[in-house]
């Protein structure tokens, strides 16, 4: 998550006004004199962007017309009830607070690296920035309550803007110069111009200029060049100017703002360096939708199934020369036997089958090794899987994939090998979050036979873990209504609560379908943690079998079940 650019400024850029050249910033000051010889000092910022866009004949004129609205400002002496009606929260940039203003405003504060919260009076013509004297004459609560209320009625246009990547920006902006001091209340914003509230993970941000700021929520994989849009999205704008806020991006992540841009002033390069925990969201995300677990908001297209059909054989005759794409190979097999069940959602045709069964195959080699064997993907076609050691990644979600579909297909012998991969190789998964590892150790304790104290102590940190306040990584829609499904199961199935599970069943399926609504992808077809928990209940008796949406029905009853090489 790194990138690195150079700032697109003219030769030896000035070093406090790097928008202009040391000879423009020299005469913009000298301009500026004659309006700065009564003993303040003021910040040109704003004066030299809108230099930068005019010919140098026109300054004289920029400057007068400048420092006389800064001169029709109101000097302090507004009312309470006057403060109170025009007062609005402000995003001010660093180095617009001269020394005056500083020693005059103890009650601002920083809010980010290059941001400063500080309250501003709208003017006529001009605003002005208010003074601890005007925070006592209006009371500081008071005072922030206006601010606030005032700045969510500040009118903002939206629109969404795809750049170069695949990430989705949304872009606010608007003529007032408190658009950008909104991303102070982002949640509130983003639920206003999308309707939706932003995710637990919180959202990237930009504030370029005083107009315009950019969001992009952390919901899905996008994230990966959402970060590297947005960047280069906040540094154009923020050097097109006036009023240029900042250059860089933030995460917002409960109502507040940390940069994630590095600024190196004597190279003038930036990094992109998320904190830890960010970083963690972000693998995180990636991850989960690479693998087609996340339902984005934009629709795809249902994937065609000769086609997928192709890839995952293209994939498996790859693996003679290259055994390292084994996982992506696994990853489309899956794929494709979840694509099936659009067209044969009940799994009563042999092709479909034959998706699963390889996605067994690949699955269970990509843990625990495999003898060469043959996978057939319906019709003539079948493919070669080589002999594969056993070497197991650090991807504790697709051993979930894996134990899932070999219960489905019911491969004790399978699971078995599976479950004797060591949990210390999937603790070093970094991209999941507690609950996941110790779910997988709940199921591999639970297939060993061991006394079932250890299952349900290993079951209640499962829980435990995947309350709202311990889960960092995943979306907390995607915890609770999907992979939260099978562990709510298994836990009446271990009870032999008939009744029970056949409401958390229902439930499941339900929340299966609230996910996924109405997208085409691969993984709404089927409900692959549910229809794991419902077919080891009915292999023990529980009366689970019959139609249900997203549970093929003759994988469930193994109806279809038949014997898979290897």
């Amino acid at each position: 998550m790194n990138a690195d650019a150079a700032f697109d400024t003219p030769d030896a850029p000035d070093p406090d006004l790097p928008m202009l050249t040391a000879a423009q910033a020299a005469h913009l000051r000298e301009l500026a004199a004659p309006y700065t010889d009564n003993g303040h000092t003021y910040s040109l910022q704003n004066l030299a962007h809108m230099c930068r866009r005019a010919p140098e004949d026109r300054w004289p004129e920029l400057v007068e017309t400048h420092f006389a609205r800064l001169q029709a400002a109101g000097h302090g002496d507004e009312s309470a009830a006057e403060l109170l009606s025009g007062v609005h929260a402000r995003l001010l940039p660093n180095e617009s607070l001269t020394p005056d203003l500083v020693g005059a405003m103890r009650y601002a504060r920083v809010v980010a690296d290059g941001l400063v919260f500080a309250y501003a009076l709208d003017q006529p013509t001009t605003v002005r920035i208010l003074t601890d004297p005007d925070v006592e004459r209006a009371g500081l609560e008071a005072l922030g309550e206006a601010a606030y209320a005032n700045l969510m009625r500040v009118p903002v246009a939206h629109e969404e803007v795809a750049i170069e990547g695949r990430a989705l920006l949304h872009s606010v902006y608007g003529d007032s110069p408190f658009v950008a001091s909104k991303a102070l209340f982002l949640s509130e914003l983003a639920r206003e111009v999308t309707g939706e509230a932003l995710p637990d993970a919180g959202a990237l941000v930009a504030v370029p200029t005083r107009h315009l700021l950019a969001f992009h929520p952390l919901t899905d994989g996008s994230v990966a060049d959402a970060i590297n849009d947005l960047a280069q999205y906040a540094l154009g704008a923020y050097q097109d100017g006036p009023g240029a806020l900042s250059p860089r991006v933030y995460w917002w992540h409960r109502g507040g703002l940390t940069s994630l841009t590095v600024i190196d002033t004597e190279t003038n390069t930036f990094s992109l360096q998320p904190p830890p925990e960010l970083l963690g969201i972000l693998k995180g995300l990636v991850r989960l939708d690479r693998a087609g677990r996340l339902a984005g908001r934009t629709a795809v297209d249902a994937p065609d199934v000769d086609q997928l059909t192709h890839t995952t054989a293209d994939a498996i005759a790859r693996l003679t020369q290259d055994g390292a794409g084994l996982g992506d190979a696994f990853a489309s097999a899956l794929e494709l036997a979840h694509a099936h069940c659009a067209l044969d959602p009940d799994v009563d045709r042999l092709p479909a089958w034959d998706a699963w069964a390889t996605a067994v195959q690949l699955g269970s080699a990509l843990f625990t090794g495999a003898q060469p064997q043959e996978c057939h993907l319906g019709g003539d076609l079948v493919r070669q899987l080589p002999a594969v050691p056993a070497e197991p990644p650090a991807d504790a979600r697709a051993w979930l994939d894996a134990f899932y579909v070999a219960v489905v297909c019911r491969q004790t012998a399978r699971i078995d090998r599976l479950c004797q991969v060591p949990l210390e190789v999937l603790r070093q998964d970094d991209s999941i979050d507690e609950y996941v590892l110790h779910w997988i150790d709940t199921l591999q304790t639970y297939w060993a036979e061991r006394p079932m104290d250890d299952v349900v102590e290993k079951l209640l940190a499962t829980m435990t873990t995947s309350a709202p306040d311990a889960v960092t990584r995943a979306p907390m829609d995607f915890v609770n209504l999907i992979d939260y499904q099978p562990v709510a199961l298994f836990h009446r199935l271990i009870t032999r609560d008939h009744d029970a599970l056949a409401e958390a069943l229902t439930e499941a399926v339900a929340q299966h379908a609230t996910y996924w609504a109405d997208s085409p992808a691969p993984r709404a077809r089927v409900a692959l943690g549910p229809l794991a928990m419902a077919s080891l209940a009915y292999d023990y008796g529980f009366p689970v079998a019959g139609k249900r949406q997203y549970l093929p029905t003759y994988l469930l009853d193994r109806t279809r079940i038949e014997e898979i090489p290897g």
